[in-house]
């Protein structure tokens, strides 16, 4: 791909976060000051290969969770109303 085509293409940011929850029940992370902030990737299929690698790195940890954030809809939201990923 081109640098012309990179920066033709909107990007679509997302954020792979995780830690361990304080209850399997909810969201709510147990220590804030631990969660495991893995990175900002340009699209869902990068984002989606770093998170399965922590999530399956901690399958024995029932309590930790990794999540992908969709930050190109917290960003612009009217915009990112169709878009998938």
């Amino acid at each position: 791909m081109s640098k012309a085509e990179t920066t033709d293409q909107k990007q679509l940011l997302h954020l792979v976060l995780g830690g361990e929850l304080s209850s399997l029940k909810g969201v709510q992370f147990r220590d804030l000051d631990s969660l495991d902030i893995v990175g900002v990737f340009p699209d869902y299929k990068s984002a989606e290969v770093a998170w399965r690698a922590k999530a399956q790195a901690t399958v024995d940890n029932a309590h930790m969770r990794y999540f992908i954030v969709h930050l190109h809809r917290l960003l612009d939201p009217e915009t990112d109303a169709g878009l998938a990923g």
